[in-house]
């Protein structure tokens, strides 16, 4: 059957049908996407570059005349590197991705793309401190966050559904202010974020714990089209140090 369109997760992924049941027994498209929409959070966390192949091969493995398994080794490469982030919001590795279900080796299997690199970048980097909310303890600190930073923002967000965190009830609000484009060009900071609102739950319930609105400056690293946010810090609470820090950016020249 085609990848259903509502299969965010394996839209895109090389191929336009998948088999049901798939890899995680399930027997029907709306259970199969209903499951894959909690995946989308962590690949959002950039845990590891080919999570998302992994997580496909199960939930919408190719339609070909036998079942393509993961490999063990791609199993155990994603597991040490995205279980730590699982962990940081009180998901353990779940038992249905034990390793040890997939064959260690076989003629034909689902092997891991990237290795080691992609386009000569380390992995990309994903921590328990990624949008958590920082303290600006001086505005030296802030400034040199936004210099080791690939962009920044000052953006305010808010939820329209106070009862929820949900992908859809993240709002980016109109003023949106970059403070540091990076690689991309500046206007294509506004749409990128607003997919990342989309994707990353789990951050958006980080820094709106709590609050229905808030003002914010965002940085972090630019991966591709991609954005991970690796430093929050609320504007509104009535931080000095960071009010300073802006101001004086505008002037600001990073070290070499």
């Amino acid at each position: 059957m085609p990848i259903p369109q509502a299969m965010a997760l394996c839209h895109d992924i090389g191929y336009i049908e998948m088999q049901l049941p798939n890899l995680l027994d399930h027997d029907t498209a709306t259970e199969a996407v209903r499951q894959s929409v909690s995946w989308l959070p962590l690949l959002a966390r950039e845990c590891h570059p080919d999570a998302r192949l992994f997580l496909c091969s199960l939930f919408a493995p190719v339609c070909l005349d036998r079942l393509i398994y993961p490999c063990r080794s791609l199993c155990e490469a994603l597991q040490a590197s995205c279980a730590p982030i699982m962990a940081c919001y009180g998901y353990p590795w779940p038992a249905i991705l034990h390793c040890g279900r997939f064959p260690a080796g076989h003629s034909l299997w689902v092997a891991a793309v990237s290795v080691g690199s992609r386009l000569g970048r380390p992995l990309p980097r994903a921590s328990c401190r990624d949008c958590e909310l920082q303290d600006a303890r001086s505005s030296n600190e802030v400034l040199e966050a936004l210099c080791a930073s690939d962009f920044a923002v000052k953006v305010r967000l808010s939820r329209c559904n106070g009862s929820s965190f949900g992908l859809s009830d993240c709002n980016l609000d109109s003023g949106l202010e970059v403070l540091k484009a990076g690689p991309l060009p500046a206007v294509e900071l506004a749409p990128i974020l607003r997919r990342w609102l989309q994707l990353d739950a789990t951050c958006m319930h980080n820094l709106l714990r709590g609050r229905h609105a808030e003002t914010y400056v965002l940085s972090g690293e630019v991966q591709g089209h991609r954005l991970l946010v690796t430093t929050a810090y609320a504007w509104s609470q009535g931080h000095r140090n960071l009010q300073l820090a802006v101001r004086r950016w505008h002037h600001h020249q990073c070290p070499e």
